[in-house]
């Protein structure tokens, strides 16, 4: 039996110009229904913006393979994190992310009901997300690649089993 995704508002902002000024954005929310509902979904979930190891090989990982994903039948790749839209949307441009969809889940709601919110106290990070990644359509996880040992206070991060390579893999076959 398939699992579905939690069902979750998602607070995101986006480009409006008709608010006029130097930050032409509003809020927007987007169900998970409206992100994953008839689509094929790569969605790669890190512990934090700004990050290293998120930010130096995960998520460059993702926008490195963007097209051979997408030439994989995949309609769109998230990379969620427990941050919010303010800071998602910074780290995207920090990096030069231009394909990849930032997906904040600044209350950790999504990251939560996935079984998957740990926390990050002992490197004053608070609740964060476990690093995985996983290929979900039409709502219903096909196929969850979650990094080994997930448990609060994780000494160390994990990272190899959620990368872009191994969903390549995963989709080629």
């Amino acid at each position: 039996m398939k699992t579905t995704v939690p069902e979750i508002t998602f607070k995101t902002r986006v480009r409006d110009e008709t608010v006029g000024g130097d930050n032409p954005f509003r809020w927007k929310d987007v169900t998970s229904s409206e992100l994953f509902k008839g689509k094929s979904i790569v969605v790669l979930a890190l512990p934090g913006a700004f990050t290293p190891t998120c930010s130096s090989t995960h998520l460059p990982g993702f926008e490195k393979n963007y097209e051979a994903l997408k030439e994989k039948g995949v309609d769109e790749i998230y990379c969620l994190s427990v941050n919010d839209a303010f800071t998602m949307f910074q780290w995207a441009k920090h990096l030069g992310i231009s394909k990849v969809k930032m997906l904040p889940d600044g209350n950790g709601d999504f990251t939560r009901l996935m079984g998957m919110l740990v926390k990050k106290e002992n490197l004053g990070f608070g609740d964060r997300s476990w690093r995985y990644s996983m290929h979900v359509v039409d709502g219903e996880i096909q196929q969850l690649f979650a990094e080994p040992g997930l448990m609060d206070n994780c000494p160390d991060d994990p990272f190899g089993a959620s990368d872009a390579d191994t969903m390549l893999d995963y989709l080629a076959q």
